[in-house]
């Protein structure tokens, strides 16, 4: 076949793939570095200079945060026990709950009497704010807290309440919360992954799903570490050369590009190589990020990283963990707690000794956390969310724990463009339920979205013949609680 005839033969699949396939490691290439490339900064919706690190898309307006630290309290505080105090549970404790109040089924149906809460509460800061003995450490930071008091879920399960905080959805498969920020506005350091979970130990119920990147392309699932001197296995090269891994990295990518154009998925191959490259730089920046050597002695005091309790310590290198990779640019990192022997937050029975174990693990890092970020000046850009699933029954489930509930629970939030001092909402006089302002997950969702400077209603992704967000068709900014 001529030259000419070549040219207006119509190809076939076959030989559009073999022609066209070289390319698809360039167009995988360009949408890794797509948007702001690094060493550039964002002046204006609509101008770019060449100084500082900026890479991803542009946010929908001017952000007020630039990182998110999601404190996750995995199996639910007891609101009636920590922020919420309901002195009516004090006057009928003991009493039987049914001639109260209309009592729903809850996840194991063994409801016993009105139970009151082991701890006093004590109003704190020039907001006043409720805290209980729980959390002396937090107590002092509340003039720098927006406490909700009006969350709900539409799930009494953990499995299903943990997709829906980290997914907005009830059902696995969906993106996290984490991916869709990523996926948003790509990370400031193309040595580090823009959404880091720390491993406390205790992988929630739900699993890894809970970090997934669903349907979004696969680079922008969680990269998991732990704050330890080696927090991710294999981060330090085996090869006795940078250049023999060198030859072994270009000869991953000739076959992953070797199989692109083949297949008709080809986001995992894609995304494979994309990771073979951040995990490459990650080698050089990842020990340097877990030395704390440098940390001054009061740095990690304030901490807890000197106390008696080993799970304070743990949790306390996992915030101070975090607030380096906010230096270091990192767009979300979410905390997961230790494993007290009491396990999480989920106190069915010995309500007592299970919270206490828990709060003394994480009362005084998060403190601490706040503390230091905001003598840093990184606290008026970083946004901090203090979270779990759902809250807890007034009554006792059997004599002296408490059952989910999903119908109210307390929440804060610190930092970037958060009305610092404020609390919203208000529930029960049980704290059973919500009576002003009920506030969503998707509202939540909204609310950091919009401090991240995204429009949640704008972030879409076309998947299973929608457009798809992460609040779905749901969701509002909760302004009563910005700056």
């Amino acid at each position: 076949m001529n030259a000419h005839n070549y040219c207006n033969h119509q190809m076939n699949r076959r030989e559009m793939l073999s022609i066209c396939r070289n390319g698809f490691g360039s167009i995988a290439l360009m949408g890794l570095m797509g948007g702001l490339p690094f060493g550039c900064k964002q002046t204006s919706l609509n101008e770019i200079t060449e100084t500082q690190n900026f890479a991803g898309k542009l946010p929908h307006f001017a952000p007020k945060a630039k990182s998110i630290i999601f404190l996750y309290m995995d199996g639910g505080i007891s609101q009636v026990d920590s922020f919420d105090p309901k002195p009516r549970l004090d006057k009928e404790n003991g009493q039987n709950p049914y001639d109260k109040f209309k009592v729903d089924a809850t996840q194991f149906n063994d409801i016993g009497k009105i139970l009151k809460s082991p701890w006093q509460f004590k109003q704190y800061g020039e907001s006043g704010m409720w805290v209980s003995e729980l959390f002396p450490h937090i107590a002092t930071c509340v003039d720098d807290i927006a406490m909700i008091h009006s969350m709900v879920s539409d799930f009494p399960e953990h499995t299903n309440a943990n997709y829906f905080l980290h997914t907005g959805h009830g059902l696995q498969g969906r993106p996290s919360m984490g991916a869709w920020v990523t996926y948003g506005l790509g990370s400031e350091n193309e040595n580090l992954p823009g959404y880091v979970v720390l491993d406390g130990g205790l992988t929630p119920p739900g699993g890894l799903d809970n970090f997934k990147s669903g349907f979004l392309p696969a680079s922008y699932q969680a990269s998991i570490l732990q704050a330890k001197e080696i927090p991710l296995a294999n981060v330090l090269p085996i090869e006795e050369t940078n250049e023999l891994q060198q030859t072994k990295l270009k000869y991953m990518e000739r076959m992953d590009q070797s199989l692109l154009g083949k297949l008709g998925q080809t986001d995992q191959i894609e995304s494979a190589i994309a990771n073979y490259e951040l995990a490459y730089r990650m080698q050089a920046s990842v020990p340097e990020l877990s030395d704390l050597s440098g940390e001054t002695k009061a740095t990690k005091k304030l901490y807890g990283l000197e106390s008696s309790d080993e799970h304070c310590r743990s949790y306390g290198a996992q915030c101070l963990l975090a607030r380096r990779l906010v230096e270091r640019g990192v767009r979300f990192i979410e905390l997961t707690i230790p494993r007290t022997k009491h396990d999480r937050w989920d106190q069915h029975s010995n309500l007592k000794e299970g919270h206490e174990s828990n709060a003394h693990a994480v009362d005084q890092p998060v403190a601490g956390l706040i503390k230091d970020l905001k003598s840093r000046g990184l606290l008026e850009e970083t946004l901090i969310i203090f979270a779990g699933e759902f809250g807890r029954t007034p009554f006792a489930q059997g004599t002296n724990g408490r059952d989910h509930n999903p119908s109210a629970f307390s929440i804060w939030m610190a930092g970037a463009g958060i009305k610092a001092g404020t609390v919203y909402g208000r529930t029960d006089e049980y704290g059973y339920r919500v009576i002003e302002n009920k506030t969503s997950i998707h509202d939540l969702h909204a609310t950091m979205l919009h401090l991240l400077g995204i429009d949640h209603f704008q972030q879409t992704y076309r998947f299973s013949g929608r457009d798809i967000r992460l609040t779905d068709v749901h969701g509002h900014v909760i302004h009563d609680i910005l700056a």
